[in-house]
């Protein structure tokens, strides 16, 4: 039966934390020890929404020393981890793979799939932010410099599902995906987002969708270009209208339904990550180029491009927008890191205008001068289909790929890229469990309840 009181912690709290001294095996045992000691001390805890102010303050500093301990550890094991994890880095693992296998080598190092299922559970306010111990292992991970490298190759590889789906892409030229459609027409593949139901917001689902998809258009040897544009939504306020994308869904996020593994850290590592990088169909090759397999993108915004949707648009070779458009981070207001935004918007308007757009939360529109500097074309919205074949043509010469391959290597070198994703890692989760986030989509829930009468 659960206690209803904080337990005693002279007796069981743990005297003092693990001294790790270098040996993995005898350390990792250690480590063990000391994460099953605290978890059978917060087994005597009640559910976080149910704790008391004490019980919830000896939670706190039982996940803190325990997290403190696994910091500790990687500190000294974390190439010897990823090395035991991947068979001496001669096998690769997605990033859900290698939590779920270290989970199982390493125990107490990170959540086990047990202990994830039942943070799943509950929305993000009720969760003791398990994922944060994700965090604190890919941070790790791809701080090193070995490891890191290996894993982000492991997730610019292609999935099962689209190796599955290629025979039929390329003899149909299409592929209907739960949330969106990739089509081909003549040389570009067409990649619309149909999340109409809220916007083209970013969901799980979404995610998982859009990395199969660019593993397709990358795939095919007909296509020469990629085209990302929204498809027609059914909000009242745009019914009937093409809306590129409303970024991550905060509805989503408030409850529990944004993991950070396949969502936070799967859309970075894994497909705008093969849009820049392109995809790696041969390991064993030596240069890059003889690697991986690259293609031009382009964006086509219509009505708008917010927190995600504008985060696209920082790695498409040509973006065009209506006139009426906006673009916008709104990292301010969410609480939360926008993606890459940080590392790629400088680099495109500067380091004032970028601090304007993420800490301040302005808005771009396209009657702005800045606009510029993230778009090519702004064109009343009946020209967009014009302006979108023309760019298609554009990209489709030979040269082009070659080409913003090598751009892409000068603007955002691979180290560069890795040591953005390990702090990344680390400060995107502290923010998606911290109050002020939680409480501003709790806020925006209420108030989406109310608007819609109480029914979802």
């Amino acid at each position: 039966m659960t206690s209803t009181h904080a337990p005693d912690t002279a007796s069981a709290w743990p005297t003092h934390s693990p001294e790790f001294i270098g040996d993995l095996e005898g350390d990792a045992a250690a480590l063990a020890e000391y994460a099953a000691t605290c978890e059978a001390l917060l087994s005597q805890l009640p559910p976080k929404q149910d704790r008391d102010a004490s019980q919830q303050s000896l939670a706190d500093a039982v996940f803190g020393a325990s997290r403190d301990a696994r910091r500790s550890f990687l500190a000294r094991h974390t190439e010897a981890v990823y090395d035991a994890l991947t068979a001496g880095r001669s096998r690769y693992l997605r990033l859900p793979e290698l939590v779920h296998a270290a989970a199982d080598r390493f125990p107490g190092l990170v959540p086990t799939r047990a202990q994830m299922e039942s943070e799943y559970a509950r929305i993000q306010a009720e969760r003791d932010g398990r994922e944060m111990d994700q965090g604190i292992f890919c941070g790790a991970v791809l701080h090193s410099r070995a490891a890191g490298t290996h894993l982000i190759e492991a997730m610019l590889l292609p999935t099962p599902r689209s190796l599955e789906l290629l025979d039929e892409f390329r003899a149909a030229g299409r592929v209907e995906l739960a949330s969106l459609l990739v089509e081909r027409h003549g040389s570009a593949a067409h990649v619309t987002f149909r999340n109409a139901h809220c916007l083209n917001a970013e969901d799980n689902q979404l995610i998982a969708d859009m990395e199969t998809a660019v593993d397709l258009v990358l795939l095919d040897d007909q296509v020469r270009v990629g085209l990302l544009r929204g498809g027609e939504v059914d909000h009242p306020r745009y019914e009937g209208r093409r809306v590129f994308s409303a970024g991550i869904n905060l509805k989503d996020l408030r409850n529990g339904a944004i993991s950070f593994v396949e969502f936070l850290m799967g859309r970075e590592l894994g497909y705008i990550n093969k849009m820049f990088r392109g995809l790696l169909v041969n390991p064993s090759g030596h240069m890059w180029s003889d690697r991986a397999t690259q293609k031009p993108w382009i964006g086509a915004v219509d009505a708008f491009a917010i927190g995600g949707g504008m985060q696209l648009l920082l790695v498409m070779d040509r973006v065009i927008t209506e006139e009426g458009a906006y673009f916008s981070l709104p990292a301010a207001e969410e609480g939360i890191v926008p993606g890459l935004g940080n590392l790629r918007l400088t680099r495109l308007t500067g380091a004032r205008h970028a601090r304007q757009v993420i800490l301040g939360g302005r808005r771009v529109r396209m009657t702005d001068p800045e606009a510029r500097l993230l778009c090519d074309d702004i064109v009343p919205a009946p020209d967009m289909e014009e302006a979108i074949e023309l760019a298609i043509r554009e990209l489709s010469a030979p040269a082009v790929a070659a080409n913003r391959r090598m751009l892409n290597l000068a603007e955002e070198p691979l180290d560069q890229f890795r040591e953005y994703m390990a702090e990344f890692a680390v400060t995107q989760v502290v923010r998606a469990y911290s109050d002020d986030v939680l409480a501003k989509v709790e806020r925006r829930w209420q108030r989406s309840r109310s608007k819609e009468g109480g029914l979802k």
